[in-house]
């Protein structure tokens, strides 16, 4: 593979992701209603004529400068040595190549992009399972860009299914917590103290989990070196949008903090079934806040940069007391209360210019070591898209769900979350071995079924 002329910037979080200590990838499944008609020919057409258009990097290799910054350098693509077509054993059941799907994405959940080709990769399996006719599998490495690229990016290859001719609409994710009036001005002052005292204290909490406070050992936190290396399972648990935006409008939060707070209990409620005394143990959950919406990506002329643009929240999971004192609805609200918190303190940018500062003067590795030990110190990770309202179709393939997961992260478990057709879909990706992927996702369910409960008896004042 030839390189071209012409060297573009790689942001700090690409040369972070793609480094000696962490090699983080997304993956994206998309289930197809009907058996997969693509082959080998098809498919390189849509990649040259619709994929790699997208953006330059899809088209690039990382390099090291003089300097030693990581840099993205234009090359020839070679379409063929980036799409597969795994060959399974003919005339299995559906349930039978579930496993040989779960073993398969495994697979290529451990295995490392070689750095002499762009940093991605299409997988067709054409054996039906008991969740589709056919599956779809983008493999994308992180240092690519976020969630939200990445995302904006596969569905911008995809079309509605009922009229390709209109766009995608995304559901609005708006608080229902109603706008505060005008402040007085003691009350601005008060604000203004509280602002500063919490942007201190998140930075020097930050500081800390990075690296002197690590969580407890507990059901979901192995604390053992090497995680990110070990043979996954992945957990996929569907639950309605509207009930979720119920017990949103219920409690006055946003979507976000009802889907982790079922988080925080279901998590909780393992952690009990497992081991009663890891109820009150010192978790926290790493939730990803990003900046760009999918939605304005996807329109044309969209001026909203590509990149690799979000922050980690450090937030507290809460302990689980004695079940029939506790209110299933505090792991909402707690939740809602830390991330407000947290997003309205100066925390977040006082870590991102730390970074760089260590950047700068110790370089990449370095500031990787930092970002590694802050994602090994905390218990699980969180993030969440938005997906389109619609159903969407690939080169006239119904899609009737989809999901994605981060790899290589050094934890035991990662939750993913993506809303489509009216329902959130969370995926657990865990260690396999170590964590029970049935047992976790009976536990979630019981957590949402506990909280709508008792979003349902609460009362609206």
């Amino acid at each position: 593979m030839e390189l071209t002329e012409g060297l573009e910037p790689a942001s700090p979080n690409a040369q972070y992701f793609n480094s000696s200590v962490l090699s983080v990838s997304i993956i994206g499944v998309m289930q197809s209603e009907v058996p997969i008609e693509i082959n080998e020919a098809r498919a390189i057409s849509l990649l040259n004529d619709v994929f790699l258009p997208i953006n330059t990097r899809f088209s690039s290799i990382m390099v090291k400068d003089r300097k030693g910054e990581k840099q993205w350098k234009r090359v020839e693509v070679k379409l063929e040595e980036h799409v597969n077509f795994p060959i399974f054993p003919t005339g299995l059941l559906p349930p039978s190549y579930d496993e040989y799907l779960e073993d398969y994405i495994s697979n290529i959940a451990m295995e490392h992009f070689p750095q002499n080709k762009p940093l991605w990769e299409i997988h067709m399996v054409k054996y039906p399972t008991s969740n589709a006719a056919g599956t779809i599998i983008f493999k994308l490495h992180h240092a690519l860009g976020d969630g939200y690229s990445l995302m904006g990016a596969l569905l911008s290859c995809l079309q509605r299914a009922d009229n390709p001719s209109l766009p995608l609409t995304f559901p609005s994710h708006q608080s229902s917590e109603p706008e505060s009036g005008r402040k007085s001005v003691c009350g601005r002052v008060s604000r203004l103290c509280s602002f500063i005292f919490n942007s201190v204290s998140d930075f020097g909490w930050s500081m800390l989990k990075s690296t002197l406070v690590e969580d407890d050992r507990t059901p979901i936190r192995s604390g053992a070196e090497g995680v990110e290396y070990q043979p996954i399972m992945v957990s996929n648990m569907i639950f309605s949008m509207d009930c979720i935006k119920h017990i949103k409008d219920k409690l006055g939060v946003t979507v976000n903090d009802v889907i982790t707070g079922i988080i925080f209990l279901g998590s909780r409620l393992y952690m009990q079934e497992i081991s009663n005394k890891s109820t009150k143990s010192h978790s926290t959950a790493l939730v990803m806040s990003g900046y760009k919406s999918i939605e304005e990506m996807l329109k044309p002329n969209s001026k909203v940069p590509w990149g690799n643009q979000f922050t980690f929240l450090h937030v507290p999971v809460p302990e689980l007391k004695d079940h029939k004192s506790q209110n299933p609805l505090d792991f909402v609200l707690a939740a809602s209360k830390i991330i407000k918190k947290k997003k309205s303190s100066l925390g977040v940018y006082l870590t991102g210019r730390f970074l760089e500062i260590v950047k700068k003067l110790r370089g990449p590795e370095t500031t990787a070591r930092f970002v590694h030990r802050t994602l090994r110190n905390s218990s699980l990770s969180i993030s969440n898209v938005i997906g389109p309202m619609e159903q969407v179709s690939l080169d006239n393939h119904p899609i009737k769900g989809l999901y994605f997961m981060v790899l290589g992260v050094p934890q035991n478990l990662i939750i993913t979350m993506v809303s489509y057709m009216g329902n959130l879909r969370i995926s657990a990706v865990m260690e396999k071995g170590f964590l029970d992927p049935q047992r976790f996702k009976s536990c979630m369910e019981n957590a949402f079924e506990k909280i709508l409960k008792a979003a349902d008896d609460e009362i609206t004042i």
